[in-house]
């Protein structure tokens, strides 16, 4: 029997889990790469109490449930039935349900033929690495051993294109919206500089993929005033991977843009809430008369026809 694994960082299913979810993403050592792991646990226990409060909040802004959690389960649910004779499960990083239940229950059905098809477009050490050695390390300690093919990152893949460009395309109003007079901001989430300088290539991929969106999208004659490319979601006082959205969109003079999500396959609170509420805040303290925020393409037809193709 085989089994399609979607790996993804995981996200809050309820406010219990909001501090599970913090002390466990800053327990990672792709995360937090200092060596000493006691150092590593008092830096996770001091930013998961820093944060809960406010990550609480923000939560319950949502409906107390991220919406990474809905988003992947539409997904495995349209996949199981591309899928039927194969076994189709999430297997999340930082909350249920994690690596070791799922290997559990791979173990109890014989489960022999795996596909690892890990659910971030760019490959990074804090989010690819990290969901495939947690994958790894609890087989191992598990006993299980199966045929396991892994899914590469695929920002390359004109399916996968074209599930966002979907998306772009949703987010204008054919009657209202002019794309020669709107910039489009492609926003991805950041990175410590460190960690780009150890070697990750996420940068690179990243720079290379808003080049291949451009293209796809002037093939399609969709030609937008400029492009740009920007960083969010950063955390704490170290460098990290700039421009900043905040820097961009304080300098953009059209005061109209189009951010697409460019990181994230799926929904979650850095789309929904991050990006379409508070940069939305920010925008319109800066004068900007236009300003939307594509979807990820989610579990879109095109987007379960992409992924089909690269789980064979």
């Amino acid at each position: 029997m085989r089994a399609i694994l979607l790996l993804n960082m995981g996200a809050p299913r309820n406010l219990d889990e909001v501090s599970l979810f913090l002390k466990n993403m800053f327990n990672d050592k792709n995360i937090i790469t200092v060596k000493s792991d006691l150092l590593r646990k008092f830096i996770a226990t001091a930013i998961t109490v820093a944060r809960s409060r406010s990550a609480k909040e923000n939560y319950a802004h949502l409906g107390g449930i991220s919406p990474l959690v809905k988003e992947t389960d539409s997904l495995v649910e349209k996949l199981s039935k591309r899928y039927p004779k194969d076994l189709v499960l999430p297997i999340m990083r930082y909350t249920p349900p994690f690596a070791r239940d799922e290997i559990k229950f791979l173990k109890a059905k014989g489960v022999d033929e795996v596909v690892l098809l890990p659910l971030y477009p760019h490959y990074s050490t804090t989010t690819t690495k990290s969901s495939l050695e947690d994958f790894y390390e609890s087989a191992k300690e598990l006993g299980f051993e199966a045929k396991v093919r892994e899914v590469k990152p695929f920002y390359r893949d004109r399916g996968y294109n074209e599930a966002l460009i979907e998306r772009i395309e949703e987010a204008l109003c054919p009657q209202r919206d002019d794309p020669k007079e709107i910039d489009l901001i492609f926003s991805a989430h950041s990175l410590p500089m460190k960690i780009v300088e150890a070697g990750d290539p996420y940068q690179k991929q990243v720079e290379e993929h808003t080049s291949i969106l451009q293209g796809l999208l002037e093939e399609r004659g969709l030609f937008f005033g400029a492009y740009h490319l920007a960083y969010q979601s950063k955390l704490g006082p170290v460098e990290w991977l700039e421009p900043s959205l905040s820097d961009k969109l304080a300098k953009i003079k059209s005061k109209k843009a189009l951010i697409v999500p460019l990181s994230f396959c799926l929904d979650n609170s850095e789309t929904e809430l991050e990006l379409d509420i508070e940069y939305r805040i920010e925008a319109k303290g800066l004068g900007y008369e236009y300003y939307k925020v594509a979807k990820a393409p989610n579990s879109s037809h095109k987007m379960v026809e992409a992924l089909s193709g690269l789980i064979g």
